[in-house]
């Protein structure tokens, strides 16, 4: 069964930090493209960061040079590292799985496979 689970979510002050993790079961680790969305209250989801099998990482603006996307193989695991948290970064985050083969995108609907979410707050 291909499943996505996320954890490490929680409440930090703005300029904190907390790593999220999404273990990865059944075939979805071979998927080429694997990444990172958010959604907060009222606004629309939001692409957060991709990374592809070979390691090739994007990230969307907003949070260039604060959050790191890895990989670990071994693992089977995804993660999302998050730095310098401000308040506009509060939202659940889900990891995702894109269908597609060869090309990643930070675009929702290239994303077939999603976990369950896992909180983010961040106070100021």
């Amino acid at each position: 069964q291909e499943q996505l689970v996320e954890s490490g979510g929680g409440s930090v002050q703005a300029g904190g930090s907390l790593r999220l993790s999404c273990a990865a079961s059944g075939s979805i680790w071979s998927r080429y493209c694997m990444g990172w969305f958010r959604r907060a209250p009222g606004k629309e989801r939001q692409g957060v960061a991709y990374i592809t099998q070979g390691g090739t990482t994007n990230y969307a603006k907003s949070v260039a040079g604060r959050f790191t996307i890895s990989r670990d193989n071994a693992k089977n695991t995804l993660s999302l590292q998050m730095n310098s948290l401000k308040p506009e970064d509060a939202a659940m985050y889900y990891c995702a799985a894109a269908a597609t083969s060869f090309s990643c995108r930070l675009v929702a609907s290239d994303f077939d496979v999603w976990g369950q979410g896992t909180q983010v707050t961040v106070s100021s």
